[in-house]
């Protein structure tokens, strides 16, 4: 008889999203008239600027004629992506080379698939709150215990990320082998300070750790002066794997295209207590489980990095970071306590009145048909909080902000 992999079934329900997307399902059902204003779900609702979309129906063109028609491309990227993509780091002071870089279809993939090459026997660390699929995917794996009180799992080494420590995640009182860091995080919307990175990339160098580090959100930062790539850590190259995607940066969620960079300097023991570099195992799973992502797809992440497509991305992610203004000083006018919405287009709200998150997300469905989304969802560290985004229409922002003021 066929097994199942077991681990699937220490889980806690369902993944945070479905679950957040079966509550409003059932609402709407209920209450067909309302109009629900989504703040939930991190989705831009801007259209793709022109240079990308010029690109992209160019590349479609070009699939049509027989002469520049694309079967098969290179699993890591096309050259030309991964060029623009080296160049765009070196504009930001980080060291990175082109083949370095590996191209796919989405961060979220890419954060979910990196644990596969590393043994299942590492120790891990995780900021609390925490994006989940950083911790569903290692119970997948096998990594941790059940989940315990609060629905921590066993084996899994937490780290508070609270407004008593300016969500700047503490390093772990003992050894850890891999940590995942965001930043600017989701959901906190903090970015972590040129020190603090400095301190884990020490820390990693002393431990043999590995920092897988979450950057899709860094072209969000307003504030000059703040990291936009760990790679701009000195040593940063020989402890970490940087993720980085152009979904929220240049509205690419629904046509997926993400890239990860994997140094050749970064290396990891094997069961012999052999250094193996991570670059080439990287590539190995990606040339065995993925095809890569389309030429016209590539065509229009190259646009991005054009001169007129960072002009158009920036006005996009501009007209996001002012909806996040929006949402923090309208809140904050109001009497709530708030973070983030500065450099992140997530803002981190207190629930108010000794609510729990879930209760708070319930209440505000319903009573100002307002989605956002749980912090209790992102850890034991989220319960008391909610996240909501700023990725939506300038109207419907400033509605939900009236709504909630008056709930």
């Amino acid at each position: 008889m066929a097994k199942i992999n077991s681990n699937y079934q220490k889980l806690q329900a369902g993944y945070l999203f479905p679950e957040i997307g079966r509550r409003v399902r059932a609402f709407a059902a209920e209450n067909p008239t309302a109009k629900i204003l989504r703040l939930g779900i991190g989705d831009v609702v801007l259209p793709l600027p022109e240079p990308i979309i010029s690109a992209l129906k160019t590349a479609a063109d070009e699939m049509s004629q027989k002469e520049s028609f694309k079967g098969y491309g290179p699993e890591q990227g096309y050259d030309f992506l991964l060029q623009a993509v080296a160049a765009h780091y070196q504009s930001q002071g980080a060291n990175v080379e082109a083949d370095e870089v590996f191209i796919s279809d989405g961060s979220k993939c890419d954060t979910a698939n990196i644990q596969e090459i590393f043994a299942t026997d590492n120790i891990i660390a995780v900021t609390d709150p925490v994006y989940p699929v950083y911790v569903d995917t290692n119970v997948m794996a096998g990594r941790t215990g059940a989940a315990e009180n609060l629905g921590r799992y066993g084996k899994l080494v937490y780290l508070p990320t609270t407004a008593e420590n300016g969500f700047d995640p503490p390093l772990p009182e003992g050894k850890v082998d891999i940590v995942y860091l965001c930043s600017p995080n989701n959901p906190t919307g903090a970015v972590m300070p040129r020190s603090s990175l400095e301190k884990w990339v020490r820390y990693a160098q002393a431990n043999e750790a590995v920092i897988l580090f979450d950057a899709a959100y860094e072209a969000f930062i307003r504030e000059p002066g703040q990291v936009h790539s760990i790679y701009e850590i000195e040593g940063a190259r020989d402890v970490a794997i940087e993720f980085r995607s152009l979904s929220k940066t240049a509205g690419f969620t629904g046509i997926r295209c993400a890239y990860t960079v994997v140094p050749k300097s970064l290396k990891a023991h094997n069961d012999k207590g052999e250094l193996v570099a991570v670059h080439g195992l990287w590539l190995r799973r990606q040339t065995t489980k993925f095809n890569g992502v389309s030429y016209p797809i590539q065509k229009a992440a190259e646009a991005v990095f054009s001169p007129e497509g960072k002009k158009a991305v920036e006005d996009n992610i501009a007209y996001y970071m002012e909806n996040a203004r929006i949402i923090r000083e309208g809140l904050a006018a109001a009497g709530f306590t708030v973070y983030g919405g500065v450099n992140a287009p997530y803002i981190w709200l207190k629930v108010p009145g000794g609510l729990t998150s879930w209760d708070f997300f319930d209440k505000l469905l319903r009573e100002a048909n307002v989605v956002g989304t749980p912090g209790a969802g992102f850890g034991s560290c989220g319960e008391g909080y909610f996240r909501l985004s700023a990725f939506g229409f300038r109207e419907n922002v400033e509605e939900a902000v009236r709504r909630i003021k008056e709930v």
